[in-house]
């Protein structure tokens, strides 16, 4: 299988009295990294504290760093989370970051994905025009594109919207953003089941997850649907489980699994990362179980 990359947010998410490293192509990508012992992030960091911090963890945790810019103008990204009596997190993310201006045109843009199979990418990352206009550059190649929409504040606009669908070969979002998309695009009465075939039908999508917290999640392909509602797990802080939730989706998909197998092991992985602080875990002993899965 050929490589997965990640396109988009590095950024640190603050905390009351912490600061962990985070933003969702990190934290998907490290996930992958973990588990199949590759994956790359195509990203930008500032020329300051906080990003040499970043670059530094990951070449600590064997995560290729040679996509990720550089920028001396802009800083590193930073999201504020509050956390509910739930552990559910609400997030005030800084504007104009380095994210926000990665770099790519056509002729960098082939070299960064010429040894790429699936290529994850966002919404946040969309939000100005340089990022999105790199983003682009990397869109109708050859491979397979896996979206999520991870809407955030109102960093969304309906065109970056539709242009991400019309990329999509697996979507995945949760319930809210379905509901969203539904407003949007089909302007009709929300089911999830109706609402998530039309809009497969409509962007021609093969894959397509929605994530309904506590609730488990729902998949759907053309002839195929199952839906999966875990068992109750001590949640500790949900910030990142939607991120793992894609990252075995992702390689279900691209490993042929069926849907049940799917849906299971993804909602095993996030609730394994709820039940920690943060997106990341500070063990790589949560992966064995998982790892075994992709080692066949």
């Amino acid at each position: 299988m050929k490589r997965i990359a990640a396109f988009g947010e590095i950024l640190f998410d603050i905390y009351t009295n912490s600061m962990n490293l985070g933003g969702a192509p990190l934290n998907f990508i490290y996930h992958i990294n973990k588990l199949t012992g590759d994956g790359k992030i195509i990203s930008r960091v500032g020329d300051d504290l906080l990003g040499r911090e970043a670059l530094d963890f990951l070449a600590s945790k064997g995560i290729t760093t040679d996509a990720i810019q550089s920028d001396r103008e802009h800083k590193t990204g930073k999201a504020v989370i509050s956390l509910n009596e739930k552990g559910v997190p609400a997030f005030k993310i800084e504007q104009n970051c380095a994210y926000d201006f990665i770099d790519i045109n056509e002729n960098t843009g082939f070299t960064l994905i010429k040894d790429t199979g699936c290529l994850y990418f966002g919404t946040l990352a969309q939000r100005n025009e340089v990022s999105r206009r790199s983003l682009r550059s990397l869109f109708n190649k050859p491979i397979k594109y896996f979206c999520d929409v991870n809407i955030r504040q109102n960093y969304y606009t309906k065109e970056i919207l539709s242009e991400s669908l019309n990329q999509s070969d697996v979507l995945k979002l949760n319930i809210d953003e379905l509901k969203l998309l539904n407003d949007l695009f089909i302007n009709g009465q929300f089911e999830i089941n109706d609402t998530s075939k039309k809009l497969m039908d409509m962007y021609n999508i093969e894959m397509l997850a929605v994530t309904k917290g506590i609730d488990g999640s729902a998949l759907f392909m053309r002839d195929d649907f199952n839906e999966y509602r875990p068992t109750q797990s001590n949640v500790v802080d949900t910030v990142g489980a939607g991120d793992a939730f894609a990252s075995i989706l992702c390689l279900g998909y691209l490993h042929n699994w069926g849907l049940i197998k799917i849906n299971e092991l993804a909602n095993e992985f996030a609730g394994q990362i709820c039940m920690i602080d943060g997106a990341l875990p500070k063990d790589d002993n949560i992966y064995t179980r998982f790892k075994q899965e992709f080692q066949n």
